[in-house]
């Protein structure tokens, strides 16, 4: 986690396949970013999709919490496992 606070990160979750251990071989990594406030940069989601595909050797589809649409946010909140 502290590596990751460096990008304004307040919360970040894991969530779809991987939460749900239906990954497959080729499947991204999900996961759901909360910002500190004045956090919400281009620079810092940028810097931290990269430092994130880079230490896990997968696509990360990196979704910012606020940009969530209303419809799918039940499911993503039914499957969320956030970091400590």
């Amino acid at each position: 986690m502290k590596e990751i606070r460096k990008y304004g990160v307040k919360r970040i979750g894991l969530f779809g396949s991987y939460a749900e251990g239906k990954q497959k071989r080729g499947s991204d990594i999900d996961l759901l970013v909360e910002f500190e406030k004045g956090e919400k940069t281009f620079d810092n989601y940028m810097g931290l999709k990269l430092f994130l595909e880079d230490l896990l050797k997968r696509k990360v589809d990196l979704v910012i919490s606020e940009a969530v649409k209303p419809e799918l946010r039940p499911y993503i909140m039914e499957s969320i496992l956030y970091a400590t």
